[in-house]
């Protein structure tokens, strides 16, 4: 495991880090003798601590402090990819406070009636290189279409569409078709794309004359969904799985 950079600060500010309150929360928080620093109840929220270094304690609980935060979450439907929302539920929502304080974002979008992998990290230029096209790191989906594919979906997918529709028009790069599964009702496919154009995987289904009714993201480059996690649940990536990304994304 990577060996966390002691940090110095105050203690009102690690707390508020971990989305524990307001400054003036915090303060009677600390003035109730609820925090701890190495065994020893805290009196000043203001007193410095070596965040990363220090054992601080919250009614018990450990405080693990790292200066950047890497979640894996299996995004459900329903929910929208953003921070913040005044009328709907976000990812954001699904996390511990503590994560949106230490500035955690989504890294990419999922369509809200999407489901699957998302990461969502502290670090604004790892995620920034993980959507960028120009890295062409891979987004592997499982489709279910309402109707058949076949040999010339492959071939149209490999050799890239043209999208001309409602929302636009674009030239969408190569792109993987891998066929589970087909019949006039009903299709199931994996696809890879190394781009992230609105509604992207839809629209190229579409444009080969079957709606998508089903959709879910199984892998970013080499990272792949927990099949432990059910939607909804998360939990942080590991250091190989964030090196799996920084790799990809070099």
């Amino acid at each position: 495991m990577a060996e966390t950079k002691a940090v110095r600060m105050r203690l009102d500010k690690l707390l508020a880090l971990f989305g524990e309150g307001t400054r003036s929360g915090i303060r009677d928080i600390v003035r109730a003798g609820r925090v701890t620093v190495n065994g020893s109840i805290a009196r000043d929220a203001g007193m410095q601590v070596l965040a990363g270094a220090d054992s601080v304690c919250l009614d018990g609980r450990a405080l693990d402090y790292k200066p950047v935060r890497h979640v894996m979450l299996h995004k459900p439907q329903g929910v929208l990819t953003a921070a913040r929302d005044k009328k709907q539920p976000t990812v954001m929502d699904l996390l511990p406070p503590m994560y949106a304080a230490m500035g955690c974002m989504p890294a990419g979008r999922l369509d809200k009636d999407t489901e699957g992998l998302l990461v969502i990290t502290s670090d604004g230029q790892l995620a920034h290189r993980i959507i960028s096209p120009k890295k062409e790191v891979g987004k592997v989906y499982l489709a279910h279409v309402d109707g058949p594919l076949g040999d010339a979906d492959i071939a149209a997918f490999a050799a890239g569409l043209h999208i001309d529709d409602a929302d636009g028009e674009f030239d969408a790069a190569p792109a993987a078709l891998e066929i589970l599964s087909s019949s006039k009702e009903k299709s199931e496919a994996r696809v890879r794309v190394t781009e992230g154009k609105y509604h992207q995987v839809k629209r190229m289904f579409a444009s080969r004359g079957v709606q998508v009714i089903y959709l879910k993201r199984l892998q970013i480059g080499a990272l792949a969904l927990d099949e432990r996690l059910a939607p909804g649940q998360w939990r942080e990536l590991e250091d190989d799985e964030v090196a799996l990304l920084e790799m990809e994304a070099l």
